[in-house]
């Protein structure tokens, strides 16, 4: 399939926007991971105003990106769009070249009137996660007033839509100090109460008693790496952590439980929960974003919600009736 399938997504997204807008939301443009455009799989490519960023996969064909950056050149607008940015994920340290523009001092993902900061061309991903857009409107309508956990927090683009809505207090808790400190910076970019947020650098598989006593909670949001070893590995780790939801909101409460793995289906969640926590219900898978097209909706991103509601305890006249020990 011709790059020109790249091009025309960009105009038309371009074209749709108000030039003079200060803040147009961020989003994925194209989505060639999903396999829906043969020849293209290697490449996606996200806006964050006012720069396009190009992700290379593998190393795409000669000429390629140089082509593609000529026909993108003429669509540049002053403030919407005046930056390429190519990113080359398949090369050690994932480095990026800016083909034509200049990178803002500190650019930004804009969702809905908040801002995150972003990382464009020194870490392999940028710090905001477009995909996840579906998890965040869930927990921006369901977040006033809860008590929120947030589990894997990374730079805490959950916390930062659950504070603006309304939630009463949200602990994010990660193993990179880097990542939270970054979640600390997007409170302040976007004006937040910082009474309302907390950070807990921490090994969540080895920091219960800790997380529990800040508790308890309403709502976990549960978002691990799928694969990372020596730090959590999905297929054997994600149960521990559901194991830990009755203690964690011992009156109860809702579970978002995401899982970014394509190899790994729902039903694995399903099961999971299933097994490690008795009384949860799964509630509604939410709806992968239209701008990540897959040919197999079971390779996309899970996100699953779980009510949890704490089993009735037996009461004594329930117990079975005990034989007396054998006298020896």
């Amino acid at each position: 399939m011709s790059r020109q399938v790249i091009i025309d997504q960009v105009q038309a997204f371009l074209a749709a926007q108000n030039p003079a807008d200060p803040q147009v939301d961020s989003r994925r443009l194209f989505h060639g991971r999903g396999q829906c455009f043969a020849g293209l799989e290697f490449i996606c490519v996200d806006y964050f105003q006012p720069v396009i960023l190009m992700t290379c996969f593998r190393e795409p064909p000669a000429g390629f990106v140089e082509a593609l950056s000529n026909g993108l050149q003429p669509l540049v607008q002053p403030g919407l769009f005046d930056t390429l940015v190519v990113q080359h994920r398949y090369q050690q340290g994932a480095p990026a070249d800016v083909l034509f523009g200049e990178l803002p001092g500190q650019p930004l993902a804009n969702r809905q009137g908040l801002q995150f900061l972003l990382s464009l061309s020194s870490r392999q991903n940028t710090g905001f996660f477009l995909d996840m857009e579906p998890g965040r409107a869930w927990l921006a309508q369901h977040a006033h007033g809860k008590r929120i956990l947030n589990l894997f927090a990374y730079t805490c683009a959950f916390s930062v839509v659950a504070v603006a809505a309304g939630a009463s207090r949200v602990v994010n808790v990660d193993m990179s100090r880097s990542a939270l400190e970054t979640g600390r910076r997007n409170h302040q970019v976007n004006d937040l109460p910082g009474e309302r947020s907390e950070f807990m650098t921490e090994n969540i598989l080895k920091s219960w008693g800790r997380i529990r006593r800040k508790g308890p909670y309403d709502l976990v949001i549960i978002d691990p790496p799928s694969y990372q070893p020596g730090s959590f590995v999905a297929l054997k780790d994600y149960v521990r952590v559901i194991r830990r939801i009755p203690e964690l909101m011992p009156d109860g409460g809702l579970v978002l439980a995401c899982l970014n793995a394509p190899e790994v289906g729902t039903a694995f969640l399903e099961s999971a929960f299933a097994e490690a926590c008795p009384g949860s219900e799964l509630i509604t898978r939410l709806e992968p974003s239209a701008d990540f097209p897959d040919v197999d909706a079971e390779q996309q991103l899970k996100l699953l919600v779980f009510q949890y509601q704490p089993l009735p305890i037996s009461s004594a006249a329930d117990e079975p009736e005990l034989s007396a020990p054998l006298l020896q």
